[in-house]
């Protein structure tokens, strides 16, 4: 199994209703993109989180499934709906288990 781990940073202008809809279409990738295991993804309340405001995980079948899972087009449209809501930066980190 393959974890993938997404660290994010918002724009200060992202509200919390953007944040909201992000989860929401992410979560719904499950359904949509074969080899996904499961997602959790949620809003950062830790006070050491260093900017990053959500973090995502997302466990995959193996790493041809996180390799389908990148470009598959579904992904693709939650990417660009973060881009618009306003990312500043990620961290990935990708492992096997």
């Amino acid at each position: 199994m393959i974890e993938h781990i997404v660290l994010i940073r918002f724009s200060p202008s992202t509200t919390l209703e953007q944040k909201h809809e992000l989860i929401d279409r992410t979560l719904e990738l499950k359904v949509k993109i074969p080899g996904i295991i499961d997602i959790q993804q949620g809003i950062n309340f830790s006070e050491r989180n260093k900017g990053y405001d959500m973090g995502l995980t997302v466990r995959f079948e193996d790493r041809a499934a996180l390799e389908t899972y990148l470009p598959h087009p579904a992904h693709q449209e939650t990417l660009a709906f973060l881009k618009d809501i306003g990312v500043e930066d990620t961290i990935i980190v990708d492992f096997e288990i």
